[in-house]
């Protein structure tokens, strides 16, 4: 091979590598997005508008409303199987530490206890910009002054069972206060979400815990409920 030739060879080598790379790039956070795997480059590229202003505070009568999923889940890069999911772990430390009534949301057609199958489920709901069927009746928020919204963050965002929930609600003069667990996203896109679901709503500060570390989350979780004003046992 002459000198040319292996300068050319050299060059398809690095442009296949080029290439290998960016489809590795671009497939990874669809192949980790459950439960909550995501990418935090992502969710800054997906989070389009501004942040509302969080000038909430809580104020009367809390609910508690919640989604989550046990099964195969994320763990630190490998999978594990939970028999209570991360979002219900921190649901259940909130409500034992403040005076609250609680909801759960669950999906009229549950999602799969495997994770895979879980992850193409709310890639095609997310693509779709889906409303999943929420199995239960909804609460009435009449008597309500704040409204915790918890769930995981999947592929960056809420799962779309978090909007079927908020939208058809009436959140006018509410205090919406978010809440997740997640690996990398933190509360990914739920104050954009929330902002344009929770019509009427103002926000209180947030709090994201990774999912791993959901129980040895007690201090960040009580510290946090004593900074929005919400009264702690």
């Amino acid at each position: 091979m002459n000198q040319h030739d292996r300068t050319s060879a050299q060059r398809r080598t690095i442009l296949r590598a080029a290439l290998l790379t960016g489809i590795t790039a671009m497939t990874a956070p669809y192949l980790a997005s459950c439960s909550p795997a995501d990418d935090q480059q992502d969710a800054d590229r997906r989070q389009t508008s501004p942040n509302p202003a969080v000038s909430g505070t809580a104020r009367g009568r809390a609910l508690l409303a919640y989604f989550s999923r046990p099964g195969e889940n994320y763990y630190y890069g490998d999978r594990t199987t939970l028999k209570v999911g991360n979002t219900e772990v921190m649901a259940r430390k909130i409500r034992d530490l403040i005076d609250c009534d609680v909801y759960r949301i669950e999906a009229a057609d549950p999602y799969p206890a495997g994770y895979g199958a879980t992850v193409q489920r709310n890639v095609r709901e997310q693509d779709a910009d889906a409303r999943p069927a929420i199995k239960h009746p909804l609460p009435d928020l009449d008597s309500y002054g704040t409204v915790l919204l918890g769930s995981p963050i999947w592929n960056v965002r809420a799962p779309m069972i978090m909007t079927t929930f908020t939208e058809q609600l009436d959140f006018s003069g509410k205090t919406v206060v978010p809440f997740t667990t997640h690996a990398m996203s933190g509360l990914g896109t739920t104050a954009r979400d929330y902002a344009a679901s929770c019509s009427g709503a103002t926000f209180a500060e947030g709090l994201a815990v990774q999912g791993e570390e959901v129980d040895q989350a007690n201090g960040a979780i009580k510290a946090w409920l004593q900074r929005i004003g919400l009264t702690v046992s």
